[in-house]
């Protein structure tokens, strides 16, 4: 628009120029200054429409530039982002696939545990301690005071546990550790077991060999023929821990009561490496 009006003013000057060489009168001549006066107003604000216009081409011309330059940083930016959501949804993937693996973990030990629960019925306990499935044998009913051998009362009790096992193919297949308890009373001197440690150590030796001895006859009265509870034994091993893991009082306080629940045979189920997880919800 501006270049128009410029042109415009140029044309005017020149015939003002023209009219007065060819002798035209003064009137016509004030009339053609008048034209020439606004054209060159015209022309001057045309040059400034010009540079108002380079200006603002300028302008634009720095902001693209630098439009340019934030978009650039942005796709920058946005390449970090991906980078961070890939590895954010890596790590979600990777702990769902965890958290479902510990589902079906735990899931799998309440299986057993209703396998085990099975135990109630002959009157044992089968609870979590210590983070363990554990099926809870009181020890006055396998042994007499002091002694490893087993009685029939706890022989009978024993062929039912390796029954429930033996019976199942999952709990047949598992590893259980045979975990022999005492009272915190000081083992007498001179006896064969040396200690509470040896004592607890040999009653679960026992017990570890009568459910892994060979199934006899049920039916026969001749205790050595009735054999044991046939079970596998590359997944049972036996150990001894003294009094230093009482159910009930501490180890240096216990009444009498306390010492009759302390004095006990455990058959530990052991968990393998990937199912070390917070057995506490299982109940």
């Amino acid at each position: 628009m501006g270049i128009s009006v410029l042109k415009r003013s140029v044309l005017a000057v020149s015939t003002v120029l023209l009219l007065a060489a060819c002798g035209y009168s003064q009137s016509e001549m004030d009339a053609k200054q008048h034209e020439l006066d606004r054209s060159i107003a015209e022309l001057k604000t045309a040059k400034q429409q010009i540079e108002d216009d380079k200006k603002k081409k300028a302008d634009a011309d720095a902001k693209a530039a630098g439009l340019s330059e934030q978009l650039k940083k942005l796709g920058v930016d946005l390449e970090n982002s991906k980078s961070v959501r890939d590895k954010l949804e890596a790590a979600m993937n990777e702990y769902k696939a965890r958290a479902d693996q510990l589902a079906a973990i735990e899931q799998r030990f309440r299986d057993l545990k209703a396998r085990l629960d099975k135990l109630n019925a002959v009157g044992l306990k089968v609870v979590v301690r210590n983070n363990r499935m554990v099926i809870q044998l009181p020890g006055d009913v396998l042994f007499d005071s002091g002694k490893d051998e087993l009685k029939q009362g706890g022989k009978d009790v024993l062929l039912q546990v390796a029954e429930v096992v033996r019976g199942d193919t999952t709990l047949n297949q598992r590893n259980f550790q045979v975990a022999g308890h005492t009272d915190n009373a000081k083992y007498p001197p001179g006896g064969a077991f040396k200690d509470n440690w040896g004592l607890s150590l040999s009653r679960a030796r026992t017990v570890l060999l009568f459910l892994t001895g060979a199934v006899g006859d049920k039916t026969s009265k001749d205790p050595k023929k009735q054999g044991g509870g046939g079970l596998d034994t590359k997944h049972w091993a036996a150990a001894g821990y003294g009094e230093t893991d009482p159910l009930a009082g501490d180890v240096t306080k216990q009444s009498n009561d306390d010492m009759g629940k302390n004095r006990r045979v455990e058959l530990v189920l052991q968990p393998n490496v990937e199912e070390m997880l917070n057995l506490s919800t299982i109940k």
